[in-house]
């Protein structure tokens, strides 16, 4: 079942009769999506010492990164996040209350990374940020609070999908050394062919053809998909860091769990938990 309060979000919005995503140019999208971060925002937002946007050297541009510090300490944990939105949508804004959530909660320095969107930066791009930000943190974030040798990385839906091919690239690459993960809902294969494609392929907010629609505007051609930065699934999964992957309960992301088949000689230790929501076919 439904968490009770996701089931009036979903009658709310199927009687303002929001036409699909993929039917919209992405500039509608993006204002839609951003009217609804502001509509379903927590009031007031989960407390913390010091919010604080700064940027971010990256290559050849400089990528927004908002700071969550929770206490006045030096020896915080760090945890990287990177927001949802298919790529495709979303800012700082997007993640706030759930970055505060964490900062207060789990008493970690939080860095949400404001990655460059597609389909202006198709991948690549936006990996290769996400990758960039988490060695800027790990070599130069916020000494003054954090313990940078322990050091996350985390996001949600697309955001999980940029985390987990993080760790791939910083295992492939020598570093920055990642301790842990934290995978929510993550998109973890360029794949419409599994069970929860054909089972919730309409309703729940996201339909198979809107993930279409974000995939296609992600890629550059079908043959990105196969590789394992976009779809972390593909990937060789050894001597990655330990994983809490969070998964819908119903509609569940099966591909998120997926990760569960893979072989325990992986040497990657993973958790699972339920979430209440999340739409489908994020997998």
């Amino acid at each position: 079942m439904l968490d009770e309060k996701i089931q009036e979000i979903i009658r709310s919005l199927e009687q303002e009769a929001i036409p699909p995503n993929y039917t919209l140019p992405v500039s509608e999208v993006r204002r839609i999506s951003k009217s609804m971060v502001k509509r379903f925002a927590i009031s007031p937002p989960p407390k913390v010492a010091l919010v604080q946007d700064v940027s971010a050297p990256i290559n050849d541009a400089k990528i927004p990164v908002r700071v969550y510090v929770p206490k006045m300490r030096t020896d915080l944990p760090v945890l990287v996040y990177y927001h949802g939105g298919g790529w495709v949508v979303g800012d700082l804004d997007t993640p706030d209350w759930i970055c505060r959530s964490i900062a207060s909660l789990a008493d970690c320095l939080v860095f949400s990374v404001d990655y460059r969107l597609a389909p202006e930066n198709k991948f690549p791009t936006p990996v290769e940020d996400c990758y960039w930000a988490a060695k800027w943190v790990r070599e130069t974030g916020f000494e003054q609070y954090a313990d940078p040798k322990r050091m996350a990385v985390g996001g949600d839906s697309a955001g999980g999908n940029l985390a987990a091919a993080v760790c791939l690239m910083a295992r492939d690459r020598g570093g920055p050394r990642i301790s842990f993960q934290l995978l929510i809902c993550p998109v973890m294969n360029h794949a419409f062919d599994t069970e929860s494609y054909r089972k919730y392929a309409d309703g729940y907010m996201l339909t198979m053809k809107d993930m279409e629609w974000f995939w296609n505007h992600y890629l550059r051609d079908r043959r990105d998909g196969q590789n394992p930065y976009a779809s972390p699934l593909l990937g060789e999964l050894q001597s990655l860091p330990p994983a809490l992957v969070m998964t819908g309960v119903r509609p569940s992301a099966r591909r998120g769990r997926s990760l569960r088949r893979t072989p325990k000689a992986s040497g990657c230790r993973r958790s699972y938990g339920p979430i209440r929501f999340h739409a489908p076919h994020v997998d």
